[in-house]
């Protein structure tokens, strides 16, 4: 049976994910899992972007704005701890600037891009609503990644306590975020970013529920 690229990429972003929470809950393969994000991350949005049927101008702006909007707040953030209350970050993301790296404004683009191509599916039409479940969707999503994050050294809180600041900051950041998601015009039919969505969900669901 030949698979279509939507097909292929889809069984691709769910078995690095599987093969993914493998190595974090081995603790022989931790060290060298965590060393593979930087290449996983670069991964998914590989296949996203092989699985698109949109190359317009619009996607390309919307990537654009929502990888350098979701790179500087952090870079903000982490250097004055004014959005997301006083953190820093460990070395599992990859190169830094601005003690930030670069890679979390791909981090960014994922999720904002992955959640929003389910809300269109969903047929959530009103310009409000979309942003409120959007942010809510991720805000969820950083409830499970905040213990992930923290163990596995991808960043790290001041006094170990993740302030409500950081959950307040996530949820106006990406609630402006998906305005930009919902007014550019440009194809949002790709069902392999919803499947990418609920394998990342997994992920964390799975390293929080057997790796503390």
């Amino acid at each position: 049976m030949k698979l279509n690229r939507i097909q292929l990429c889809s069984i691709l972003m769910v078995l690095f994910h599987l093969v993914g929470l493998y190595g974090f809950l081995n603790s022989e393969l931790e060290v060298l899992f965590i060393a593979l994000v930087p290449y996983h991350l670069l991964l998914m949005l590989g296949l996203l972007i092989y699985s698109t049927k949109d190359f317009s101008n619009n996607i390309k702006i919307f990537a654009v704005i929502i990888y350098l909007a979701g790179f500087f707040i952090e870079v903000i953030g982490v250097n004055t701890g004014l959005i997301f209350g006083n953190y820093s970050y460990g070395e599992a993301l990859g190169l830094k600037v601005f003690s930030t790296p670069l890679l979390i404004g791909v981090n960014w683009l994922i999720l904002v891009y992955c959640t929003g191509v389910l809300l269109e599916y969903l047929k959530i039409k009103n310009s409000l609503i979309f942003p409120l479940i959007g942010a809510l969707i991720l805000l969820g999503i950083d409830f499970l990644i905040e213990p992930v994050a923290i163990r596995f050294n991808y960043w790290s809180w001041s006094g170990g306590e993740i302030p409500l600041q950081n959950y307040l900051g996530w949820y106006i950041f990406s609630f402006l975020l998906f305005f930009v998601f919902k007014g550019l015009d440009f194809n949002k039919d790709n069902k392999a970013a919803i499947v990418l969505l609920f394998a990342q969900i997994g992920f964390f669901l799975g390293l929080n529920m057997w790796a503390f």
